[in-house]
Parts: structure tokens; C-alpha cells; sequence
């Protein structure tokens, strides 16, 4: 997809986005607490994930990576204050919505697969991040490096 490190999660929901031929619309909102960080509702023309508005940027980076977790497992997305998601989501009807920020718990497999998801891509941006050297800014710099370095990355 053409990602290098470091990772930067927007870009790489970006990425998949395109490779999808399906946007990935992230949207940072005051979740209820308690509740969920995160929710992924797919629509018919997006995806639209919503996460913590009220956390850290690392903890905002986990949660949409278990977001895009579900989407990567091809799980089926679930689907809650009314007005606030149908002004943000038209296409999609309250009770999808509302069964979505039901899903907090980890019982399920589907939830441990996309928490596992997460934590391995954010495991491998780790190494990733401390191990490739940094980007060259000038183009035919890039070329060489790009056509010299082993093939690690997000490509």
C-alpha cells in the first residue's frame, strides 16, 4: 500500500481505504463512559469508525487498529443518541446503530481476533518504527533506497 514507517494510523486507514475501494471515515467523538472506545459501522458507500474523543493519541491509535481489526477479519460490522449518528451516518437505521455500542466485552471471539489484530500491527509499527531507517526526502534518494533496502514495511 505504499505505507513506510513510522506508522501513522490515519494514513494507513487511508491506504486501505483505497485498496479497498472503500473509505474508511474516522471520526473522534465523546463516547459515553462507561461504554465502548470504538465502533465500526459499515454503511453502503464507507466505513465509518468512531473513537474516544477523550483519550490518548496512542490509546485512540489502539482503538481504531481494533476497529480495522473487525474490518480485516471480515467480521460484520454492528451497527445508537439517535440524531447524533444519523446526522454523522444518514444511510444507516438507529437499531444498527444502537446494537454496535451494545458490543463492549471481549467474550466474544470476534473481539479477542480484532484486539489481536490491533496489538500486531501496533507490535510490528513498534519494531518497524525503531529498526528502518527514515525517509529521504530527495526523490531519486528514495529510488536507491527503496531499490537497495530489504523489503520491510507497510508495502
Amino acid at each position: 500500500m505504499g505505507i513506510l514507517p513510522p506508522l501513522h494510523v490515519p494514513t494507513l486507514c487511508q491506504a486501505l481505504g483505497d485498496h479497498r475501494r472503500r473509505p474508511i471515515q474516522l471520526i473522534d467523538y465523546s463516547l459515553p463512559v462507561p461504554g465502548p472506545y470504538g465502533v465500526w459501522i459499515a454503511s453502503k458507500s464507507a466505513d465509518y469508525v468512531f473513537y474516544q474523543k477523550e483519550t490518548s493519541r496512542a490509546h485512540q491509535d489502539h482503538i481504531i487498529l481494533h476497529e480495522v481489526g473487525h474490518i480485516l477479519a471480515g467480521h460484520q460490522s454492528d451497527e445508537t443518541d439517535a440524531e447524533f449518528w444519523q446526522s454523522m451516518a444518514p444511510d444507516l437505521s438507529i437499531d444498527v446503530i444502537r446494537r454496535a455500542l451494545r458490543r463492549t466485552s471481549y467474550d466474544e471471539d470476534r473481539e479477542r481476533e480484532a484486539e489481536l489484530v490491533a496489538t500486531i500491527i501496533l507490535e510490528w509499527a513498534s519494531v518497524l518504527n525503531r529498526v528502518s531507517p527514515r525517509s529521504v526526502e530527495d526523490s531519486s534518494a528514495h529510488q536507491i533506497q527503496s531499490a537497495l533496502s530489504d523489503r520491510q514495511g507497510w508495502l
